[in-house]
């Protein structure tokens, strides 16, 4: 049976986060679904084409050697369920893995019917630094029927709001910072522009 992990992430922007867990989950998966998503409970600085093209960008950095990293925006919902739903009628016979950070699995029980979500798909865990899994919660979602792991990975410690608030580009890959620049995007570029003026 092919085993598909669904990685959609608000990607706003993408890190070296990022396409340290997209290697992995190659590595580990026959086929990595990645799609730009809108998080109801965030507010997104970009728009989600332009988070969808970068996504692609670092699967193309990555150039996995199985080829098994494909973007997939026809998945994007602000509903998990609904990106469940489609990813079953694509790939009807398939084992699908639900991939999410740690920071996220707090938030899972308020995520439309997450119940039902929770029978269609696996869960994998992914650490991300700061947001330690809680073995209650862990625990809570065993409890509720979902079967869950831990992802093996130390991804870096980096984040997509760190360098919406700062402009950190320690966050980011060469080729998405190009991006950013040629593109205009994140309003700090504007105040850093204006402050190089003034001086």
């Amino acid at each position: 049976m092919q085993r598909i992990a669904l990685f959609g992430t608000s990607a706003d922007p993408p890190t070296a986060g990022h396409k340290t867990i997209l290697s992995w989950l190659s590595q580990h998966f026959d086929l990595v679904a990645v799609w730009a998503s809108d998080n109801p409970f965030k507010s997104h600085s970009t728009s989600i084409e332009h988070r969808s093209a970068m996504l692609l960008l670092i699967i193309q950095e990555i150039n996995s050697p199985k080829h098994n990293l494909c973007l997939n925006p026809e998945l994007s919902s602000s509903r998990t369920l609904e990106t469940v739903e489609q990813a079953r009628l694509q790939w009807p016979d398939a084992e699908l893995t639900l991939v999410i950070g740690s920071d996220l699995v707090g938030q899972l029980p308020r995520w439309y019917k997450f119940e039902q979500l929770l029978k269609q798909v696996e869960l994998l865990i992914v650490p991300r630094p700061g947001y330690p899994s809680e073995q209650l919660d862990l625990w809570q979602l065993r409890r509720s029927g979902a079967e869950v792991a831990i992802a093996s990975l130390n991804a870096p410690n980096v984040s997509s709001t760190s360098y919406r608030e700062t402009g950190d580009t320690e966050a980011l890959t060469p080729t998405i910072e190009d991006y950013i620049n040629r593109e205009h995007l994140y309003p700090w570029h504007e105040e850093q522009k204006r402050a190089k003026i003034a001086h």
